[in-house]
């Protein structure tokens, strides 16, 4: 008994020992505290951005003097305020489901938009469209859900055929092939059962016209999943080092990966149910912020939620200004950034 005690001190003196070693050698909380900072100037200029040019002391005024005849007020209340909160969730939930993939896989090409998850939603959501209109919008929820969970199953199953295991490439080119072939489904879902136009803002990805009671809804499951990922990043910090690593520093491998899992359809899967599908958030920001914070995923996952925030209020002002008073999708102009990258990427991992 004595000797099983003494190991288990010295696994968790291992462990603060090597915590330590990864932890970054910059001030991350400074940074940390600055993104936020900057994240909360961004949602308030968003919030004066639009067709319509409302001043800040309607702006003010419309939060703590609500009147329901005046229409600048109501447009803030009832569009942009909900809109901003969705594109700032929307952001974290993708940003924090790309690094907990990238540190189960290994992968520096993983993330939902690639690896089929985000086009496993839009194609349950077509389904419930065309063979269950009358679903409410908690039932489109965890028809999202289950449709992360088979994209992820697809690209897994594809990928566990190839003779030299899974290397990162073969990964992302199974999420590729996977996604095209979801994609495609939803569109002869769509066409034939005459749903195209109810699920067209899917397909193109955006949050115009998301209603405050569906980010409410949606922010009490999904926070959870964030606050659940807070939890187990110390020992995806240690994973992160290989397996036989971790397993020697008492990490239980296989309840890590199934509660990340989870975590990864959760977010994933609410991101989807209130914007669609916004590809390549996921790709992006971990790979920026383990460059500004370092490898210790305590600092890296929260930081990834505040940057994919940011990303995607971004260009959301940047979907609203491009060609006023029409609306890009958001979809695209993430697509136009991560497109590029991923290929880099990709080039990069081919090489090696």
């Amino acid at each position: 008994m004595e000797q099983i005690r003494k190991n288990q001190l010295t696994k968790k003196d291992t462990q603060k020992r090597l915590m330590k070693r990864l932890s970054a050698p910059h001030p991350a909380a400074l940074i940390l505290t600055l993104s936020v900072l900057a994240l909360g100037v961004l949602m308030v200029l968003s919030v004066s951005i639009g067709v319509s040019d409302i001043g800040w002391r309607t702006i003010i005024d419309s939060l703590f003097a609500f009147d329901e005849t005046n229409t600048s007020h109501v447009i803030l209340r009832d569009l942009r305020i909900p809109r901003i909160l969705a594109a700032s969730l929307v952001g974290a939930f993708l940003a924090v489901s790309g690094v907990i993939m990238q540190a189960l896989t290994l992968n520096p090409l993983a993330s939902p938009s690639i690896m089929g998850v985000t086009s496993g939603s839009a194609f349950m959501i077509a389904i419930a469209f065309a063979f269950y209109p009358e679903s409410t919008y908690f039932q489109l929820i965890f028809w999202s859900f289950a449709g992360a969970a088979l994209g992820a199953g697809m690209v897994f199953t594809i990928g566990s055929f190839s003779k030299r295991g899974l290397t990162p490439v073969k990964l992302a080119l199974a999420g590729a092939a996977v996604s095209a072939l979801l994609q495609s489904l939803s569109t002869i879902i769509a066409l034939h059962f005459n749903v195209a136009r109810d699920i067209s803002f899917w397909f193109a990805g955006g949050v115009a016209g998301v209603r405050m009671e569906s980010v409410r809804l949606v922010s009490i499951i999904a926070l959870g999943g964030l606050l659940a990922a807070f939890a187990l990043s110390r020992s995806l910090t240690i994973m992160g080092l290989g397996e036989e690593m971790a397993k020697g520093l008492g990490i239980r491998i296989g309840w890590i990966k199934f509660i990340s899992t989870l975590i990864v359809l959760i977010l994933t899967g609410a991101a989807v149910s209130i914007a669609g599908t916004v590809g390549y958030i996921g790709l992006i920001i971990p790979h920026i912020t383990k460059k500004v914070m370092g490898m210790d995923y305590r600092w890296v996952i929260p930081s990834s939620a505040v940057f994919g925030a940011g990303l995607l209020v971004i260009a959301d002002i940047a979907a609203r200004t491009i060609n006023q008073p029409y609306e890009t999708p958001v979809g695209a102009l993430t697509a136009m950034i991560g497109v590029p990258f991923f290929l880099v990427l990709a080039r990069k991992e081919g090489r090696g």
